[in-house]
């Protein structure tokens, strides 16, 4: 397979853009699991945020805006590299108990060059998914990872534990503002969506 130039200019857009070879396509990483999860994102979009409103937060997911609507992702979908605050809403619940709605406080979250792809991680907090970020396909970036749990001091790798996996869809949904969309994760929810904001 031929390589891919990914270019990812820095969030100051004041220094010439950096470049990695990719030499995978996330399709051939992917387990067959996670490439049906991804094709049904905005299927469970829609259904997280159906159970969140049927849950009485209509107005909570209202006041969102675009990061909350489904259809809401912009051209030019490219994250660049730099310091984030990140912010996880869960929308849904998995089963007949939980809550439907659940919006974070904003933590820590890097976007940096890989060996062959940027890589995304959050920081702080007790969940922090971490993982590879592919390049551009029209109006987004795929996204796969693994979940890091409580004082856990790495990431797993992808595929080495089922139940660690994630892949998600980073969307641009303004001038300065993405969000990744993963779509029914293993706990808690329907899809959660993580707003991602430069730190700076």
């Amino acid at each position: 397979m031929s390589a891919i130039a990914l270019c990812a200019a820095t969030l100051a857009g004041a220094t010439p853009a950096t470049c990695a070879p990719i030499k995978d396509s996330w399709q051939a990483i992917a387990t067959r699991d996670d490439r049906t999860r991804l094709s049904k994102w905005r299927t469970a979009f829609v259904e997280g945020l159906d159970q969140a409103k049927a849950g009485g937060n209509a107005d909570a997911a209202a006041l969102e805006g675009a990061l909350l609507q489904p259809d809401a992702a912009l051209p030019d979908p490219a994250i660049p590299v730099g310091d984030y605050k990140c912010r996880t809403l869960k929308l849904g619940s998995q089963g007949n108990s939980g809550l439907s709605y659940v919006a974070y406080p904003a933590f820590d979250c890097r976007v940096s060059n890989g060996a062959a792809t940027l890589r995304l991680a959050k920081l702080t907090g007790s969940q922090r998914p971490a993982g590879r970020i592919f390049p551009p396909e029209d109006r987004r970036q795929v996204f796969l990872g693994t979940l890091a749990l409580g004082d856990e001091t790495r990431a797993i790798v992808y595929g080495r534990d089922l139940e660690r996996n994630m892949v998600g869809a980073i969307e641009r949904i303004g001038p300065r503002r993405w969000r990744l969309v993963l779509p029914y994760p293993r706990f808690e929810s329907t899809v959660d969506v993580i707003e991602l904001l430069p730190a700076s």
